[in-house]
């Protein structure tokens, strides 16, 4: 329990002693071009504040839970001798459940980024839902 005390009171310390010595040590003018944006000499043209689409941000979320499955297939293989074959069976129904998502996002149509990919409509109510926008 000390160990980890320990290791909590000196992440706090390093975190406070660098938040004190920039306060010191970090600069105190004020001048018109300090609060000027800079960019590798530039002037900067147009607005900061982009909009992304929001399918970037899908296909992002998208990637990192696919990407976090493959951690948990790595500690299954590096376990396989001591789970055996019920480790190996539950292997293959997460895999199979990764499958039949990612099978899922690609016939809805949420990995496509043209305009000119498949669109999975369904009637409900007299009117056409498009699932992609």
């Amino acid at each position: 329990m000390w160990p980890l005390a320990l290791y909590f009171g000196l992440a706090v310390f390093i975190a406070m002693a660098m938040l004190v010595l920039s306060w010191i040590l970090g600069g105190r003018h004020k001048e018109r071009a300090t609060e000027e944006p800079y960019e590798s000499g530039m002037l900067p043209t147009g607005s900061a504040h982009v909009r992304f689409p929001s399918k970037y941000f899908l296909v992002a979320v998208f990637f990192v839970i696919f990407d976090l499955e493959s951690v948990f297939l790595y500690a299954w293989a590096v376990s396989l001798r001591q789970t055996g074959w019920a480790g190996y069976i539950e292997a293959v129904i997460f895999i199979g459940v990764l499958m039949a998502t990612l099978v899922y996002l690609w016939r809805v149509g949420a990995l496509d980024w043209g305009t000119s990919g498949r669109k999975m409509q369904r009637k409900a109510g007299g009117r056409e839902h498009d699932f992609r926008s």
